[in-house]
């Protein structure tokens, strides 16, 4: 993971901040406890949520609970969204660990070189959307407009998280471990609907101390056009 960490650092420091052009990028890791194969994506993940300009997030998935590991942090709605992710690309099965870029783009999670490059593409791109996301006690406001056509109907949805948690596996395939997860998405919820044409202005209740991620995603699965973190 040292190794991985200063691969990382020295590809910011040649490229720049990520979100030097664009809005800030969103990486969702579909990942388990009992995946034999996750241990390097989850420490990646980890990683990237330490770079500027990346939204990094680990949604556990819960169909390899079978194999003799229950994920103590899996949420059949993180499947869900992951299977709508592959019937919107066509394909026909999902993974782990699997990484979606900003809604589009799909890799193999811990794909070093090939995920810091589509970062930096997506990156580059300039942000359709402007969000401003504003936190007073329990209600979050969130203000948004659009800096070009409208791209179509979008969602608007708002992802809590925590940070940081360590985990002793006991049981399955990676029985014995002891590994550090970062981004947990704990709560994933669509607030409403958006269609672009009018700036866009919507109050919602948020309550504890996880960080929340709000997102603005063209319906159906679509590209991610605009992501805020709020602490």
């Amino acid at each position: 993971m040292k190794r991985l960490m200063l691969g990382l650092i020295a590809w910011a420091v040649l490229n720049g901040p990520v979100s030097a052009q664009g809005a800030p990028v969103v990486v969702e890791l579909y990942t388990s406890q009992g995946c034999s194969s996750c241990p390097p994506a989850d420490a990646m993940l980890h990683d990237l949520a330490q770079l500027d300009g990346v939204i990094a997030l680990a949604l556990h998935v819960d169909y390899w609970d079978y194999i003799g590991w229950k994920d103590e942090f899996a949420d059949p709605a993180h499947a869900k969204r992951q299977r709508s992710y592959a019937a919107v690309a066509g394909r026909r099965s999902v993974y782990t660990p699997q990484m979606i870029i900003n809604g589009t783009s799909d890799i193999v999670g811990g794909r070093k070189a090939e995920v810091l490059d589509v970062i930096a593409r997506h990156a580059a791109v300039p942000p359709m959307v402007h969000l401003d996301v504003q936190r007073a006690g329990d209600v979050l406001t969130i203000k948004a407009r659009l800096r070009g056509p409208a791209p179509g109907p979008m969602v608007v949805q708002m992802l809590r998280f925590q940070p940081m948690r360590k985990s002793r596996i006991t049981r399955g395939e990676n029985a014995g471990k002891l590994l550090e997860y970062a981004n947990i998405v704990q709560d994933l919820r669509i607030l409403t609907g958006w269609d672009g044409h009018d700036a866009f202005t919507f109050d919602t209740e948020i309550t504890g101390d996880l960080p929340a991620v709000v997102l603005i995603q063209g319906a159906r699965m679509g590209p991610i056009f605009a992501a805020q973190v709020v602490r």
